[in-house]
């Protein structure tokens, strides 16, 4: 009787989310070697060919393109990640954000050397 008690408490604790948080991802995800592959001068079916369709783009700025993503970890702990890319007259101009080029080739060294 007492283990069927125990055993109907942890299946009923474990849906409430006591036990285990799912860590979730939402938005953009993006991988470093997308960001390199980004570069001035690419058109914007280019740009979304290499990181997909963007997350916000506005209806009177269609210059503008932010790719935004979201991970909470177990703990509850949020992470907040954007990279906005900018085009005149249909080719990208710049980069800005959190997401810095070139750390797919850094990320690689440090595959390496471990």
């Amino acid at each position: 009787m007492r283990i069927s008690v125990l055993a109907l408490a942890i299946v009923a604790l474990s849906g409430c989310g006591l036990l285990y948080k799912q860590p979730v991802q939402q938005g953009n995800v993006l991988e470093p070697e997308q960001i390199d592959a980004i570069k001035p001068g690419m058109t914007k079916r280019q740009v979304t060919l290499v990181l997909g369709s963007p997350a916000l783009q506005g209806a009177f700025r269609d210059d503008r393109w932010d790719y935004v993503s979201s991970f909470r970890d177990q703990d509850g702990n949020v992470e907040l990640k954007r990279i906005t890319v900018v085009f005149e007259d249909g080719v990208l101009v710049r980069t800005e954000g959190d997401y810095e080029p070139g750390s797919a080739v850094e990320s690689e060294k440090a595959k390496n050397e471990s």
